[in-house]
């Protein structure tokens, strides 16, 4: 598919593989030098807020090609895309946005073929998409931990196994970002939906660590505590609740989404080329206790 810059294209709404691909630069090679530079491209889900648009920002550079997934259901989560993917021009990356519901097979792979449409091999994945669900075991119904399973496991299983063949090359990076909920349980604080969901990324990451080993690959997941949420979005917890999580872990607050994103920029590196299939925790202590 092209375009004139700025043209959008979308599949059939409704779409298994609904996909909107914003095309807005040329195609380059990733992993070549151009100006003295190495190009490197990106897919990063869950863009639109929190430590997803925290990793983009941090990418943001001359030599970054970004493409930003998010869902992009309702106008203000759209608007939220766009306007990460303008700071990330703004800061000189070359970047592309899609939209559409990873819990729908097709969407993820589907994403793949836009980046490369948009830029050519894919060097890093970063998997931020997510939610919390705070629904208890008995409350739970099977549609919650369908869709759960669907947004954060299956959909990186069908966007990795689609760019599988880009990274298996020494420079190829993989993050997915998991949750405590999947490591800490207590009576006031569990998770089974998102939990559990996000347990099973952690194993496909490690499987996916095995498979790209020999290539010189790694992939490697972030263990988030609470986190401070953007202005405005609330998440799971109430106001009074996120008051009192700000104390749960030894350091006594909450996580900020860039100290994160600091993390998994740094598991992208090639200083962190002999880390992988690790689950590392940024949480301030709080599964140490």
């Amino acid at each position: 598919m092209r375009g004139r810059p700025g043209t959008t294209f979308g599949l059939a709404a409704g779409s298994p593989r609904s996909l909107a691909f914003n095309s807005r630069a040329p195609i380059v090679v990733p992993g070549f030098l151009r100006q003295g530079r190495v190009l490197r491209v990106a897919i990063i889900t869950g863009a639109g807020s929190g430590i997803g648009a925290a990793v983009a920002r941090r990418l943001a550079k001359p030599d970054a090609r970004l493409m930003l997934h998010g869902q992009g259901s309702d106008a203000a989560g759209l608007s939220r895309l766009q306007t990460i993917a303008g700071e990330c021009e703004k800061a000189g990356a070359k970047v592309g946005t899609s939209t559409g519901d990873l819990a729908k097979a097709g969407t993820a792979s589907a994403l793949v073929s836009a980046a490369r449409e948009k830029f050519g091999s894919i060097d890093w994945v970063v998997h931020a998409a997510g939610f919390a669900d705070r629904r208890g075991f008995g409350e739970l119904p099977r549609e919650g931990l369908e869709r759960a399973f669907a947004v954060m496991a299956a959909s990186f299983h069908e966007m990795t196994s689609a760019a599988l063949s880009d990274l298996k090359r020494p420079q190829a990076r993989v993050v997915a970002v998991s949750s405590f909920a999947a490591h800490r349980f207590t009576p006031d604080s569990t998770y089974p939906g998102s939990g559990s969901a996000k347990a099973a990324l952690e194993v496909l990451v490690k499987c996916l660590a095995i498979e790209l080993a020999d290539t010189g690959a790694t992939a490697n997941v972030v263990v988030p505590g609470f986190t401070r949420k953007d202005q405005g979005l609330t998440g799971a917890l109430d106001a009074a609740a996120w008051q009192k999580v700000a104390s749960a872990n030894p350091l006594s607050r909450l996580a900020e989404s860039d100290e994160v994103a600091a993390v998994i920029a740094f598991l992208l590196s090639a200083e962190a080329s002999h880390v992988t299939g690790v689950s590392l925790p940024v949480d301030g202590g709080l599964t140490l206790i």
